[in-house]
């Protein structure tokens, strides 16, 4: 059984935020479980979120679902500990639909992966 590692001591950071309209597209969307709202970056060629999780966690699954039409066209995931830089786990490429999409990190390093931060 899989379980959401975000909890509320995590902290998020975002790239950008459409229009700096917090409040109808900020952050705090990303992990609602509404599927009625979003976070919404503005435009720009690259568009990340930064995780910081409150003690070390392995992460065996990554769950993510864009709005139709809205999709990025290629992600990269990333993980460092502590205050080491971020380095690249693996490449990803979200299909551009509204359905959950979820990708099983054990099938690309075949390990479980000690993460600080996930971007994309």
């Amino acid at each position: 059984m899989t379980h959401s590692l975000v909890c509320p001591e995590t902290v998020s950071r975002v790239s950008s935020v459409l229009n700096r309209n917090t409040r109808q597209f900020g952050k705090k969307h990303l992990f609602d479980q509404d599927e009625e709202t979003c976070w919404n970056s503005d435009q720009g060629p690259s568009q990340w979120v930064i995780l910081e999780f409150p003690q070390r966690i392995c992460v065996s699954q990554l769950q993510i679902q864009f709005q139709g039409g809205f999709s990025s066209r290629q992600g990269r995931l990333e993980g460092s500990q502590g205050s080491e830089a971020l380095s690249k786990i693996v490449d990803f490429y979200p299909e551009d639909n509204n359905s959950l999409q979820i990708s099983c990190l054990s099938l690309w390093v075949g390990r479980s992966v000690p993460l600080k931060a996930v971007p994309w």
